[in-house]
C-alpha cells in the first residue's frame, strides 16, 4: 500500500478497489462529519446503518482498512461488529464512537480486541489521529505476521 501524507501530516492509504474506512450506525450528519474529516486524503468511505449492512458488506467486499462504528445501532452494537470482524483472515481495527464514551467503554472495547474509542461530537483531529494510528498499527502487525511465516517457511 502506499502511504502518502495526509493533512496534519498522517498516513493513509491509497487502496485499489477497497473501502478504505467502513462507518456503521451513524446518523447521516456524522457521515457527512467523517467524509468532511477525509474530504482531503484518498480514503474511500462508507457508511451503512446497520449490522445486517454490515455483514453483507463485509462477506462481498474484500475488508475495510479500518472500521469505526457507534456503541449502539438499530438492530446491534459495537461487540456484535467485532465479531463479524474477527472471522475474517485479517481483522481490521475497529474503532467505537459513543456520546458515553467512559473510562469502563474504553477498557471493555480494549480488552475484547478494539483498537480505540472516540467521544461524541467527534472532533476532526481526534478521528483523524485515531484512525491512522489504528491503520498503522495494523500495518505492522501485518508485516510481523508475514516476516514471521516467512521464517518459519
Amino acid at each position: 500500500m502506499r502511504s502518502p501524507p495526509l493533512k496534519h501530516d498522517l498516513d493513509h492509504p491509497a487502496v485499489d478497489n477497497r473501502i478504505a474506512l467502513l462507518t456503521i450506525g451513524f446518523f447521516e450528519k456524522d457521515h457527512i462529519l467523517l467524509g468532511y474529516i477525509f474530504r482531503e486524503s484518498n480514503w474511500t468511505l462508507r457508511g451503512v446503518r446497520t449490522y445486517r449492512e454490515a455483514t453483507v458488506l463485509l462477506r462481498e467486499n474484500p475488508p475495510p482498512v479500518v472500521v469505526i462504528c457507534e456503541r449502539d445501532f438499530a438492530d446491534g452494537n459495537w461487540k456484535d461488529i467485532l465479531g463479524a470482524l474477527t472471522l475474517l483472515a485479517q481483522p481490521p481495527p475497529l474503532i467505537v464512537t459513543s456520546r458515553l464514551a467512559d473510562e469502563c467503554l474504553w477498557a471493555e472495547v480494549l480488552n475484547l480486541g478494539g483498537r480505540d474509542v472516540l467521544a461524541k461530537p467527534l472532533d476532526e483531529k481526534e478521528v483523524l489521529w485515531a484512525v491512522s494510528s489504528a491503520w498503522r498499527n495494523s500495518e505492522r502487525q501485518c508485516e510481523k505476521t508475514k516476516r514471521v511465516q516467512k521464517a518459519i517457511a
